[in-house]
């Protein structure tokens, strides 16, 4: 049951938000070979001045192990 966090800026529109989650939600299914009905997909806005705090050393920095794709940019 794959679960997928977008953590983004805010400011993206609601059509942004659906066309990715629909490209996400394909990719799920022909990579991990879930059903569509297995596939969830959550937005979560991170103001600009907490994305070094809240994402940065949390997510990229601390999750090294999880990180498929790093970022190209530091912080």
């Amino acid at each position: 049951m794959p679960h997928v966090i977008v953590k983004a800026w805010p400011g993206k529109t609601e059509q942004q938000k659906q066309a990715l989650t629909d490209r996400i939600t394909v990719d799920v299914v022909d990579v991990l070979g879930y059903g569509e009905e297995s596939v969830s997909v959550a937005f979560e806005e991170v103001n600009p001045r907490d994305w070094a705090a809240k994402v940065y050393q949390q997510d990229i920095q601390q999750g090294q192990g999880k990180l498929y794709k790093k970022p190209g940019y530091t912080m």
